[in-house]
């Protein structure tokens, strides 16, 4: 499976546009697992597999790759990272953590229905 990009036809848009690019990226297995892990600093492959509840090593690694030749992540000296358009996305899905726990919180109460 290629890494998705703008303006190449991807799951849902045969035109590529790129917030679709973007969603078939970010909704492949394990993808926004291994970004919000990564959005505290560093890790080497071995505890980002850990962080990521023992995430077989293949996935972690199809994924990573993916996510590097996105231009999301890279690898430093202290292992993979979040680049700076990669820190801009989790800085995103901040307001999306915020929304799912009020979410949870109304699932939650509307369940002593």
């Amino acid at each position: 499976m290629s890494t998705p990009r703008p303006g190449y036809r991807v799951r849902g848009s045969k035109t590529g546009r790129p917030i679709m690019a973007a969603l078939d990226l970010l909704g492949r297995r394990w993808a926004l697992r291994i970004l919000w892990e990564l959005r505290g600093g560093a890790h080497t492959f071995r505890s980002l597999q850990e962080a990521c509840d023992e995430i077989s090593p293949a996935v972690l690694n199809a994924r990573v790759r993916e996510l590097r030749d996105a231009a999301i992540v890279e690898r430093s000296d202290d292992g993979y990272t979040l680049t700076r358009i990669g820190q801009q996305l989790t800085d995103a899905l901040v307001p999306l953590d915020a929304w799912s726990k009020r979410w949870a919180r109304k699932v939650d109460a509307g369940s002593n229905h």
